[in-house]
């Protein structure tokens, strides 16, 4: 490392210092490229993965959540209109937003944001959705009872969530009661099980957001090679310029100029990674603060400005945020990383080959 960094001494023999450049120059251009190229890959993978799957999945997961709990508060309401339901029915709101928490589920169960495993959490999900709207049938039909239309309702509402202790309410704009405090092996409705599958998919954004031991390892091996190549790229220039009077190595010169693009990637990765984690706090608003009552609002008034909370504006904030988490479109520049390496490595090795080759001709009468 001392002959990369330092100009050689009157006591380094010509040859031996050509010899260890020979070698140490097209390996560090190698492996400067190739765990640069790995590292950069690793952080846009995340980022596309996070924008195209995770995010996705995230606002489907809480629409579903959130418009099996509207329904309900509409199938109560239209419930207590007694036997007019039976000619009005539950109302457009109901079928829309229990066909939304079905085609919600259906798209995750396509998509690949979720583990084998996941995916059939997902078809039980789907299956007590479909229980769900059995029994509201069930208490539509029997509108005309009130016990029976009542408990129908509260064995829909105890599919739902798992502290359904609220009696039926009149007024669609009511507060609603808490849902779903279960967890674990206790987490058996769907808004339990939707949660459950929120939480794996918040830990799944965090593990991604943040630098992996391998990325952090790559980089500084990255970072330490491209340090030695370029100064030793110099140091050899001078030694060229000195020792064998070459004033400037056309060859050396190419070699250095993608050099010129590291730091434009590395700025372009860091950037990235910093987008990943300014989009957590949109998932914890997704989890936490998305509500009936604000996608009520947009309901009866889709043109009226989303609240910070709102579902889909959320959402789409948090795909912009990492969509905008780059400099450029450079993103082929993983793909390129290596094999720029080794044709910087290559062209390396052949220029000093043939100055080594040089000298040795030069200096077999004598020469050092």
């Amino acid at each position: 490392m001392r002959r990369l960094l330092w100009p050689p001494s009157d006591r380094v023999r010509n040859r031996s210092y050509l010899r260890d450049r020979l070698v140490a120059l097209p390996l560090l251009a190698v492996v400067a490229f190739t765990t640069l190229g790995w590292a950069y890959a690793d952080v846009r993978d995340d980022s596309a993965y996070i924008r195209t799957q995770l995010a996705p999945a995230l606002g489907d997961l809480a629409d579903a959540r959130i418009s099996l709990r509207i329904a309900q508060r509409e199938a109560e309401v239209s419930l207590d209109a007694g036997d007019a339901v039976e000619l009005s029915g539950l109302g457009p709101r109901y079928a829309a937003r229990t066909g939304a928490a079905a085609q919600d589920i259906a798209r995750l169960s396509r998509g690949g944001a979720f583990t084998e495993a996941q995916r059939q959490e997902l078809d039980v999900v789907s299956g007590l959705i479909d229980g769900y709207e059995e029994w509201i049938a069930w208490a539509r039909t029997n509108v005309g009872n009130p016990s029976l239309r009542r408990a129908g309702l509260a064995y829909a509402q105890s599919m739902l969530c798992s502290d359904a202790t609220a009696e039926p309410v009149t007024d669609r704009h009511a507060p609603y009661p808490p849902c779903g405090a279960a967890r674990g092996n206790d987490a058996t409705t769907v808004v339990d099980r939707i949660a459950a599958l929120e939480g794996d998919l918040h830990d799944r954004l965090a593990e991604r957001a943040a630098p992996g031991p391998g990325v952090l390892t790559a980089v500084a091996v990255s970072l330490l090679s491209f340090t030695l190549l370029s100064v030793g790229l110099w140091r050899t220039l001078v030694f060229l310029r000195r020792r064998m009077r070459i004033r400037v190595s056309v060859p050396l010169v190419a070699a250095a100029l993608p050099l010129l693009l590291v730091p434009w990637a590395v700025a372009d990765g860091v950037r990235a990674w910093q987008a990943q984690r300014d989009a957590v706090p949109y998932a914890r608003v997704l989890a936490k603060e998305a509500s009936p009552a604000v996608e009520i609002v947009l309901d009866e008034d889709p043109l009226a400005a989303p609240a910070p909370t709102a579902i889909r504006p959320a959402t789409a904030r948090m795909e912009r945020t990492v969509a905008l988490g780059r400099f450029g479109d450079i993103g082929s520049l993983a793909d390129w990383a290596a094999p720029a390496g080794l044709v910087v490595g290559g062209v390396l090795a052949g220029a000093l080959h043939v100055y080594r080759r040089e000298y040795l001709v030069v200096g077999r009468g004598g020469g050092t």
